[in-house]
């Protein structure tokens, strides 16, 4: 039964990620790949709920978590990107490899790659709705709740103050040090990882304890490949004054800073 849901909802995937990627050769604009993100989370996660048999609360509280979380982050990216023009790093990529080879390339290096991490980190919620257990919410269920929310509050509120910052022109060389960003240069990045330990959590109150490897791997992703670590690069040279904020404030997890600013 969880060959057939992983199958189906590979298959899904592979459809939309290949009909994303066919409109993104056209728009000549890769970004779209970005807002399908966490709406393909919702999809894999909705594929594994109506296959998973008997419906349990857990379930139902997974469904709506993470419809939450990625209709959230596709509605904030889609109105942060759409008509901005096309990502840096993708813009690097197609002056790397050329633009006569990277619309397809970008199939592979970009849109299925992204796919196959969809499946492949959705494991934990893979794991909750393939459960035989009962279902019932227990004392793991509600420390997953608590911990989802302090996750979703620091992505979703990093998000709006970041963008409440940018609106200002006279901001654009200057440091965002104020709320959440007083305490974590990327509040967005550790909410996000936060979350999706609060889907572990779930994972494991439901018996799978593998399956939290897809968290350890989205953790990984935001800070050593995707997120901290690729946007700090660009910080580093771009924002002025970005090395005295590294020493005064943790990269990925909130503490207090160093020193007043």
């Amino acid at each position: 039964m969880t060959t057939f849901i992983i199958t189906e909802a590979a298959f899904i995937i592979f459809l939309l990620v290949t009909m994303l990627w066919v409109v993104s050769v056209f728009l000549k604009n890769v970004s779209i790949v970005d807002i399908f993100w966490g709406i393909g989370f919702v999809v894999v996660n909705t594929v594994y709920f109506l296959n998973s048999g008997d419906v349990t609360p857990r379930k139902i509280l997974l469904l709506i978590l993470v419809s939450l979380w990625g209709f959230r982050l596709a509605i904030y990216l889609a109105f942060r990107n759409i008509g901005k023009g096309e990502d840096f790093r993708y813009q690097e990529f197609r002056v790397k490899f050329g633009p006569h080879r990277y619309w397809w390339l970008s199939y592979f290096q970009t849109f299925l790659l992204q796919g196959g991490l969809i499946l492949i980190i959705s494991l934990p919620l893979l794991a909750v709705n393939s459960s035989s257990s009962s279902g019932i919410l227990g004392v793991l269920d509600y420390v997953g709740i608590c911990v989802w929310i302090i996750g979703f509050l620091f992505e979703a509120g990093g998000d709006y103050q970041l963008y409440q910052f940018k609106k200002h022109n006279d901001n654009k060389t200057k440091i965002l040090k104020t709320g959440f960003w007083k305490y974590t240069r990327h509040p967005n990045y550790f909410g996000d990882s936060v979350i999706w330990w609060a889907y572990a959590i779930f994972s494991i109150a439901a018996g799978g304890y593998w399956q939290i490897m897809g968290s350890v791997i989205m953790t990984l992703l935001i800070i050593k490949v995707s997120g901290v670590s690729l946007l700090e690069k660009t910080l580093k040279t771009n924002k002025p004054g970005y090395q005295d904020y590294i020493k005064r404030t943790n990269a990925f997890f909130p503490w207090f800073p160093k020193n007043k600013y």
